[in-house]
Formats: C-alpha cells, sequence, structure tokens
C-alpha cells in the first residue's frame, strides 16, 4: 500500500471542473479534459482532491517502498493550469522549445492559459511523454 498523499478517489473529474471558479482555467481544463482522455485512451481518474489523472504505474523508491501513481495527469490551479508529465523532460527540450509560454517544474509544465500555448505541440509533449513512461513502465 502506497503511503504517498495523491492517491486515486472517486470524485469525478466533470464535477470537479464544473466546481472550477475561474472561467479561463475551467474552459481549458475542459479541454484538456478532452485532449488527454483521446491521446491515452483512458478514462480520467481525480488523484487527491485537485489532479486529474490517467493511467498508473508501479514504482519502488530508494528505500524499498512501492507507489502507485499516474502515468500523465493536469490541474486547474488558482494560479495556472498544471499539467503533468512523469517522469520528467530530460530528453523534450526540441519540444519545449516550440510549445510557447510555459515555466516548468521537475516533472510539470505550469501554463497561465493554452491560448499561451500551440496545442498541437503540447499533445506532442504528452504523447513523448506517454511514450516514455511506456518504455520505463511497460503497461
Amino acid at each position: 500500500m502506497s503511503e504517498l498523499k495523491t492517491q486515486p478517489t472517486e470524485i469525478d473529474p466533470s464535477d470537479f471542473i464544473a466546481a472550477v471558479e475561474h472561467p479561463t482555467r475551467r474552459a481549458d481544463a475542459e479541454i484538456m479534459l478532452d485532449v488527454m482522455t483521446r491521446l491515452t485512451g483512458w478514462e480520467p481518474k481525480m488523484w487527491g482532491p485537485s489532479i486529474i489523472g490517467y493511467g498508473s504505474y508501479r514504482y519502488q523508491t530508494a528505500n524499498g517502498k512501492w507507489h502507485d501513481f499516474m502515468r500523465v495527469g493536469f490541474s486547474p490551479r488558482k494560479a495556472n493550469l498544471v499539467v503533468y508529465i512523469l517522469p520528467g523532460y530530460t530528453d523534450f527540450g526540441s519540444i519545449l522549445d516550440r510549445i510557447g509560454k510555459y515555466k516548468k517544474g521537475k516533472s510539470c509544465l505550469y501554463i497561465n492559459k493554452l491560448a499561451d500555448v500551440d496545442m498541437s505541440v503540447l499533445e506532442e509533449l504528452i504523447q513523448a511523454g506517454l511514450d516514455d513512461m511506456a518504455k520505463k513502465y511497460p503497461l
């Protein structure tokens, strides 16, 4: 059993998105829900109270503990839309150079609004992340 705070829940992702107060963030989340569902072929699932995730994988930490986590996901946060593409962007610099306006975290993109990025490049990045995950953590 995983001890991570971010665990799958029974919250309906569509209900969560409908409750997002910021109209641009809500609209962007609806678009991301459609895009990620189409790209992954998986049903969205809430991970914790605010992340919509797709798929899962199991990994072992250095201390020997096993955890499950989503393969990709997103969250319409107050400050920005966060896109989680795991395990990171080490090999995706050429894609990121073409994506548009964003900030980067360890394994996520911070996007103010989807209008700031090239959606076809964002989809390319999501697919590259999924492909990378499939190599490291086969389905």
